[in-house]
C-alpha cells in the first residue's frame, strides 16, 4: 500500500512538473515572440494520448493564443487548422461537462476568430459570441476570460452596432482585477495589459495607457513586444 502511494505521489509530481514546464515555455515564448517554440509545444501536447480534461483545457488556452497570433499576422490558412482542432476540443470538454463557464468563454472567442477570418459572418456569429460571453460570466462571475471576451466584443464592434471602447475598458479592468492575484507567469495577463493600454490610448486617456504599459514592463521586464516596439512607439507619438 505504501509503495502504491509513493508511486502515485511521484506520478502526480511528474505531471505537475511537466505542466509547469510547458507553462513557463509558453510564457517565455510570449515574452520573446518565439512562436516557433509555441507551435512546437502545442503540437507535442496535441500528440499526447489519453489527455486529462485539465490537460485539454491547458492546450486549448495555448491554441487560443496561437490562433489569435495567426490571424493577427495574416496566416489565415494556418489559423483555420488550429481553429478547427480547438473547436473539437471544446466540444469534447463540453460533452464531459467540464468547466462549462470556461468553455462558453472559449466558444465566444472562437466565434470571434471566425469573424476575423470572414467578416461577412459577423451579423450571424456576432450575437452568438456575445451570448456565449454573457452566459460565461453569468455562470461564473469570477471568470476573467469571460470578461475579456465581453471586452473584445465591445472593443472590436463598431459603435454603430453597439460597440463601445469605454465599456470594453470596464470589462478589461474587471478581468485584470480577477487575474492579478495569480498572474505570475501567465501570458494571458500580459496580453490583457497590452489590450487595455491600447484601449486607453484609443479613448485618448494617454496617462492611463502609459501607466498600463509601465505596469506590463514592471511585471515582465523582458516583454520584448512592449519593451522594444509598442512602448517606444507610444512614447514617441505622445511625447510633449
Amino acid at each position: 500500500m505504501t509503495q502504491k502511494l509513493i508511486t502515485l505521489l511521484l506520478f502526480t509530481l511528474c505531471c505537475t512538473l511537466v505542466t509547469a514546464g510547458e507553462k513557463e515555455t509558453i510564457y517565455q515564448a510570449y515574452l520573446t515572440n518565439d512562436m516557433d517554440t509555441w507551435k512546437t509545444t502545442i503540437e507535442a501536447m496535441h500528440a499526447e494520448v489519453d489527455k486529462s480534461h485539465e490537460r485539454e483545457l491547458e492546450l486549448l488556452n495555448y491554441e487560443y493564443g496561437y490562433v489569435g497570433w495567426c490571424i493577427g499576422n495574416n496566416r489565415k490558412s494556418e489559423a483555420k487548422i488550429y481553429l478547427e482542432r480547438s473547436l473539437e476540443r471544446i466540444d469534447r470538454l463540453k460533452a464531459a461537462n467540464y468547466r462549462i463557464p470556461q468553455m462558453q468563454a472559449y466558444e465566444s472567442a472562437y466565434l470571434g476568430f471566425q469573424i476575423g477570418l470572414a467578416r461577412l459572418k459577423a451579423p450571424r456569429l456576432g450575437p452568438k459570441s456575445l451570448d456565449a460571453a454573457k452566459q460565461s460570466v453569468a455562470n461564473d462571475d469570477q471568470n476573467a476570460l469571460g470578461y475579456i471576451q465581453l471586452g473584445n466584443i465591445d472593443y472590436f464592434m463598431p459603435p454603430l452596432f453597439g460597440g463601445s471602447k469605454e465599456r470594453a475598458i470596464e470589462h478589461y479592468r474587471h478581468a485584470e482585477r480577477l487575474m492579478a492575484p495569480t498572474s505570475k507567469g501567465d501570458w494571458n495577463y500580459l496580453a490583457l495589459l497590452v489590450q487595455l493600454a491600447t484601449a486607453y490610448e484609443e479613448t485618448k486617456n494617454i496617462a492611463m495607457a502609459d501607466s498600463i504599459y509601465r505596469k506590463s514592463l514592471s511585471v515582465a521586464p523582458g516583454f520584448s513586444w512592449v519593451r522594444d516596439e509598442l512602448y517606444p512607439a507610444f512614447t514617441k507619438k505622445h511625447q510633449p
